[in-house]
Parts: C-alpha cells; structure tokens; sequence
C-alpha cells in the first residue's frame, strides 16, 4: 500500500492544501469569528496572540490529513467525481467530524456540540474538496 507514494500527484496534494488552509482563514477567522469565540467560553475576551504554533500547526495538521486522504484514494483507486465525493464525505464525517466532536467533549470547552457543529462544516467541506482535486488531477 506504501508504494501508492509515487502515484500521488504533488501538484494536486499542494493545491488542495492551500485551498483549504485559505478556507480555514476565511471560516474561522471571518464567517465564525464570534460564534467560535462563544463556544470556547472566550466571548468578548481578546483574540489570543498568534504564534509559530498556531499559524503553522493548522497548515501541517492539514498537510497530513491530505496526505493521508491521498494515499488512501491511491490505494483504493478511486477514479470517479462521485467516488471521490463519497470518500470526502466518509472522511470528512467519519474521521473528522467524529473526532472533532470527541475533542471537544471534555471539561475545557465549554459548548462542546456547538464547538463541534461549528467545525464539522469545514472539515466535511475541505475533505470533499481535497478528494475531489486529488482524483480530478490524477
């Protein structure tokens, strides 16, 4: 299965994940600004300070899940549109949402199933588009 590495277009893995990192920024910094800040219990408090962690962390996070997704869809052979939106969608709810949720749930976030219905969203979203840019470009 390892060996579907060479198979991966590079092109379309860097593609995807700056598309979603972009959408990352948009969605969290712009759409659910206020909300997100609510369901961290951080509402009206100040935008914590950004750091090399928090600006890079999310890029790589999303790098791995990529390529992961990019492997798999090698090793399956997943060549269709409606394949690959199905696997996006299977990754994006049953990874993705699943443990965002399973995150969330714990004694520090305070609004953990709004927590999680707001991120489920953009994880759903980039799954299937990064699927879908990495079949297409096949």
């Amino acid at each position: 299965m390892f060996s579907v590495l060479a198979d991966i277009n590079w092109l379309a893995l860097a593609i995807a994940v700056v598309a979603s990192f972009v959408i990352a920024g948009v969605w969290f910094a712009v759409v659910i600004t206020k909300p997100y800040a609510v369901a961290l219990g951080r509402e009206g408090a100040p935008a914590p300070a950004q750091t090399p962690v928090t600006m890079l962390g999310p890029l790589l996070c999303i790098l791995v899940t990529a390529l992961t997704s990019a492997v798999l869809i090698e090793a399956l052979d997943i060549t269709s549109t409606g394949d690959a939106i199905a696997f996006g969608l299977i990754v994006g709810v049953g990874y993705l949402t699943a443990m965002t949720f399973q995150i969330a749930i714990n004694p520090n976030f305070p609004r953990p199933l709004y927590y999680g219905a707001l991120n489920a969203p953009y994880f759903v979203a980039t799954s299937v588009l990064t699927s879908v840019v990495l079949v297409a470009m096949r």
